[in-house]
Order: C-alpha cells, then sequence, then structure tokens
C-alpha cells in the first residue's frame, strides 16, 4: 500500500510528460492543465491502491479525460470549418539550443496541430499516443474501445492527413529569421509583389480572433492583400519563437495583441496562423 506522499512524487514526476501529452491532443494549454489537474485528482485518491505502472495509468488517466474533452468540444462545434489557431508556445531571444527547437518545431508546431484539430478525436489519441509518445497500441484500445487492429488503422488515418504538416529536413534558423524581417518590411511598406515573392504560391493563412472575425486565406496574393491592409497604429512587432519556429508578437502600448506562427519550407513561407483573441492572448501571460 502506497502513502501520499509515494504518489505525490511519483505524479511530479510525471507531470512534464503529462501536461506535453494533453497539449497534443488539445491545442490547449489551459485545458491541458485542466486534464492534468484530473490526474492529480485521481491519484491522490489513490493512497490505498497498488499500481504495477504508474506512468502508464497516469497516460491513461489524462488520455481519457483529453478524449472526453476533445468529443464534448466536437459537439458544441456548430460549424466544422470554425477557424482555429491553437494556444502557442512563445518564447523570445536566440539562445535556443537549435537542436532542441527542431525536436519542438517537429512535434508541436502550429502547423501540425492544427492539423490534429481536424481529426476526428479517436484519430488524434490514437496518433499522439502511438506516434508521439510510444504508447503501445494494445494499451491505447481499451481508451478507444476497439481492437489493437482498429487503433492501429486510427493512427494510420491520421499519419496521412499529418504527413506535410511539419516542413521535412533541419531548419535554416537563420534564413527563417531572414524572412520573418522581410514579411515585417513589407507588410509595413505595403509592398504587395514583395510579400508575394516571400509566399508559396498555395500558402494558407489563418486569423483566430476568437469569433466572427476569424478567417481563413488562402493563395500567397490573397495573404499578401491581407497583410498590407493591417496597418495598425502602434503596433510595435518582436521576433519570437512559436513552437519551436519563426513568429512575431505584435503589442501595441505594452499590450500583446497578436501571436503569428510561420511555417516555412523551402525558403518560402507555407502557411501563416495567427491569434488575436485578446482573452486567450491574456491567458498566455506573456512579459515583454
Amino acid at each position: 500500500m502506497q502513502d501520499e506522499q509515494f504518489w505525490a512524487e511519483r505524479f511530479e514526476q510525471q507531470r512534464p510528460r503529462l501536461q506535453a501529452l494533453a497539449y497534443r491532443m488539445l491545442g490547449s494549454l489551459t485545458e491541458a492543465e485542466d486534464a492534468v489537474q484530473e490526474a492529480w485528482l485521481r491519484i491522490s485518491r489513490a493512497s490505498g491502491e497498488d499500481v504495477d505502472n504508474v506512468a502508464g495509468w497516469l497516460t491513461t488517466i489524462v488520455s481519457r479525460q483529453c478524449l472526453n474533452m476533445l468529443r464534448s468540444r466536437a459537439a458544441r462545434r456548430e460549424d466544422p470549418l470554425d477557424v482555429r489557431v491553437p494556444d502557442p508556445v512563445v518564447e523570445f531571444g536566440d539562445g535556443l539550443d537549435p537542436a532542441e527547437q527542431s525536436v519542438v518545431a517537429d512535434s508541436v508546431g502550429l502547423a501540425l496541430l492544427v492539423v490534429l484539430d481536424s481529426l476526428d478525436p479517436a484519430e488524434r489519441l490514437a496518433f499522439v499516443l502511438h506516434d508521439m509518445f510510444a504508447v503501445p497500441f494494445d494499451d491505447i484500445a481499451p481508451m478507444l474501445e476497439r481492437t489493437p487492429a482498429a487503433a492501429r488503422q486510427l493512427a494510420s488515418r491520421a499519419r496521412r492527413r499529418v504527413q506535410g504538416a511539419t516542413p521535412a529536413g533541419k531548419p535554416d534558423r537563420v534564413r527563417q529569421r531572414e524572412i520573418v524581417d522581410a514579411w515585417l518590411a513589407a507588410a509595413r511598406g505595403g509592398d504587395l509583389a514583395g510579400l508575394v515573392a516571400l509566399l508559396h504560391p498555395n500558402a494558407v493563412l489563418r486569423v483566430d480572433t476568437g469569433g466572427a472575425g476569424s478567417t481563413l486565406v488562402r493563395g500567397a496574393a490573397a495573404i499578401a492583400g491581407q497583410a498590407t491592409r493591417y496597418r495598425a497604429p502602434g503596433l510595435q512587432a518582436r521576433y519570437a519563437i512559436v513552437n519551436g519556429g519563426p513568429g512575431i508578437v505584435g503589442t501595441i502600448d505594452g499590450r500583446v495583441t497578436s501571436v503569428l506562427a510561420f511555417a516555412v519550407a523551402d525558403g518560402l513561407i507555407v502557411e501563416v496562423d495567427i491569434l488575436t483573441d485578446p482573452q486567450r492572448l491574456a491567458a498566455l501571460n506573456l512579459f515583454l
């Protein structure tokens, strides 16, 4: 029989992994914290239980909680084409280790999270657990009330959808910074041709305002036109690392008004994801 201190120590050891799992499952930092907190409530009541595999048990609790939250979210969403940009993870400065940045970008880049948001909840759980956390299908199947073969098929379908969401190859950090600087200069100067030159012809722009102003724009010319039209008075822009990739944090009078994340492939911008929802930006607690 294990006491409360034993469980508290084991939970703290597993917390970073559980938080990472929940974030990949939900794309929301707040909801991820809620899911992990639910796991703690379960484990705090388990002082009289003996569990052979604590990490596996906690993974199951968090995964099932995330699955329930995803299903509830899907039921509430009236329009399946709603534009939603996942919560960004923002870091400032160029002191991050390039190898670490690459791992972060491959794992939780916003472009990948956007694709994960489009998956069926069961597909997302199967893919995240197996492909990102190496959980066997034999363990995933009971969570989904499916056979291991069915769980494998769900992950396979998700994998096909996810392919291409993360640019292949080692990212060129210097070139990415140059592209973002060029984007800022062209947008500020109203240089439509300059912006088009930076964008892949089939690039995608998502703007999540948290309301009716959210929009999805496709094509280099349309995105460039959108960028040149947005010139908020007093807007300041700061380069940032957003989910391991290049990004911009916009502020007005010291208040964060936007976070932009760029996906770059072969020297061109293939995706721009912008979060401007004031409530979600405030919850990020960014201090500039």
